[in-house]
């Protein structure tokens, strides 16, 4: 066993003692040691019951006969970090995570990992240090959040931030906003909708390195602590098996999570994560492969925020099993790929039936035949930019309109909340990239404000940072190359008509060639209004382009 450089021989008698110092017998130095890491934290709520989950997952490795040992992840809560400097860290937060793991995992030699995880960059950050080690390894999730209610409608957390806009725009009262914050997260687990944490964790189970589950069973039911248990119990199996990611985690795997991800309508963000993950195993995915396996697999799903049902919804109609059940009906599976079930993908999902028909949609009546994510280029985002296609109404899959230009998140903020933005108008907040962020903020405040006044089927909006999942409307976010690396969105001009065509997967600014090529020769980076110091300032140094997954070590 690997653990056995901490633990046999003559010369290992001082860490057997350090060993027993943790209450260690002699018994246990026969067994795989198995690192549990868990995420739990007192401010994320999707992190708030991991002690429960880690316990569980503790019970499942003695079970099996392994030793469990626990140790700690950082965690950013998305929603509490948004619209303010904090949500520079969050994106950045997911290197830490998987760099954190590696050193964990390789100081003490553990034999295998069991991933205690639930939020937007944990879930990422977490496969990242997998596919890195290539310890035998599987995934459990927290598990969603159940949705709220207000008078017998179901809400969730981007209800709220659309309620501010409603507020603002005259239609809401501030009493009834108040109400609403009481209701809208009843509880632990991530966020109810089909936003980037619940995304990722759906995904896991099309990768093959979590249990048929993790992705959709609520954070409070037994189901959860069940599932928890067998996720450790299993984990011994892989170091047994010596089932490791690399034989998981091949490129038939991502194309699948990649078709689970265009079926169920997956947040934006899954387009910067996936290829982060795949960089780890010297495996490419690029955003033309994103968009070949959007345009040929059906949309099954309309998820909140694009739709009126939630992940425990989503779990009663038969969860991931039977979404991915549809896309074999049209051959859009490797089946073959193998998961930590010891099975392969056909085995695990076969004959997984829709439960629910109008949450899951049948392959051939779908939404739409074409995924819920498109990469659009054109001269104003050579190297790609990503758009949530689900959540864009009809009128807006062709818009043409002229450029409202801030170079920040805050900017664009006050504007519209001034009422500065007018009907027909393109909204462009650049200088909030990887680099230029840095950290590549999520800009969930600017696109509520929008959709609760009443635009979001009037108005785009486009930038170099990111969309939160909880996002709607014609949002354009990784606009690559991003301002701060001097991408043609550095030198749009209020006024500029900005072109979006979602049919041809194009996005343009209607200038000629030799204009932009004129602005760009003398355009010159703006001044930072704050000094970079500390993490920041080397993630900035070091962070790649959004079109290849924001990630650190090459440009």
């Amino acid at each position: 066993m690997r653990s056995d450089a901490i633990k046999k021989g003559l010369e290992k008698a001082p860490h057997r003692s350090l060993l027993k110092a943790l209450g260690f017998i002699n018994e246990e130095f026969n067994r795989p040691i198995i690192g549990v890491v868990n995420s739990f934290n007192e401010i994320v709520p999707g992190h708030i019951h991991l002690n429960d989950i880690t316990a569980a997952v503790a019970a499942g490795i003695r079970m099996a006969g392994g030793v469990p040992v626990v140790f700690p992840s950082i965690a950013v809560c998305d929603g509490i970090a948004m619209n303010h400097k904090g949500m520079k860290y969050s994106l950045a937060s997911r290197e830490l995570i998987a760099d954190s793991i590696e050193v964990m995992a390789e100081a003490h030699q553990f034999d295998g990992l069991v991933l205690v995880t639930a939020c937007d960059k944990i879930v990422p950050g977490m496969l990242m240090a997998a596919a890195r080690l290539d310890l035998p390894s599987i995934i459990i999730s927290g598990g969603p959040m159940l949705a709220g209610c207000d008078q017998g409608n179901r809400i969730s957390l981007s209800n709220l931030f659309e309620a501010v806009g409603t507020v603002r725009a005259g239609k809401m009262t501030v009493e009834k906003l108040t109400a609403l914050e009481d209701e809208a997260c009843p509880g632990c687990g991530s966020c109810a909708g089909m936003f980037t944490a619940n995304s990722m964790n759906c995904l896991t189970e099309a990768l093959g390195l979590a249990l048929p589950g993790n992705g959709t069973i609520p954070a409070v039911t037994a189901a959860r602590r069940r599932l928890a248990k067998l996720t450790g119990l299993r984990s011994v199996a892989l170091i047994s098996e010596d089932l490791k990611p690399s034989r998981i985690l091949t490129l038939a795997a991502f194309k699948n999570a990649l078709a689970l991800d265009m079926a169920l309508g997956c947040s934006t963000n899954t387009v910067l994560h996936l290829p982060a993950i795949a960089r780890e195993l010297q495996i490419e995915i690029n955003l033309d492969l994103v968009n070949e396996i959007s345009a040929r697999t059906p949309n099954l799903c309309k998820l909140s925020p694009v739709g009126p049902y939630f992940l425990q919804d989503l779990d009663e109609a038969g969860g991931i099993p039977a979404v991915l059940a549809q896309l074999k009906q049209v051959n859009l599976l490797s089946l073959g790929a193998l998961t930590v079930t010891g099975a392969n993908l056909g085995e695990t999902i076969q004959n997984r039936q829709i439960k629910r028909p109008e949450v899951i949609r049948s392959y051939d009546q779908p939404y739409s035949s074409t995924g819920g994510i498109a990469v659009l280029k054109g001269n104003l985002a050579p190297e790609g930019a990503v758009i949530k296609k689900t959540g864009v109404a009809p009128e807006m899959h062709n818009h043409k309109g002229p450029a409202k230009v801030f170079n920040s998140e805050e900017e664009a903020v006050e504007a519209i909340n001034e009422g500065q933005i007018s009907k027909g108008d393109v909204i462009v907040i650049r200088y909030e990239g990887p680099k230029g962020g840095p950290g590549m903020r999520e800009m969930l405040t600017p696109t509520a404000a929008i959709a609760g006044m009443g635009l979001d089927k009037e108005v785009a909006l486009l930038t170099d940072g990111r969309f939160s999942g909880a996002t709607r409307g014609a949002s354009i976010g990784h606009v690559s190359p991003e301002a701060a690396a001097g991408g043609p969105i550095a030198v749009i001009k209020d006024g500029d008509i900005i072109s979006l065509d979602l049919n041809a997967n194009k996005l343009e600014v209607l200038l000629p060639e030799e204009e932009i090529k004129r602005r760009l020769k003398s355009w010159q980076p703006p001044r930072r209004k704050d000094a970079l110091k500390g993490y920041l300032a080397r993630y900035a140094a070091q962070v790649s382009s959004a079109s290849k997954g924001a990630v650190l070590g090459f440009s």
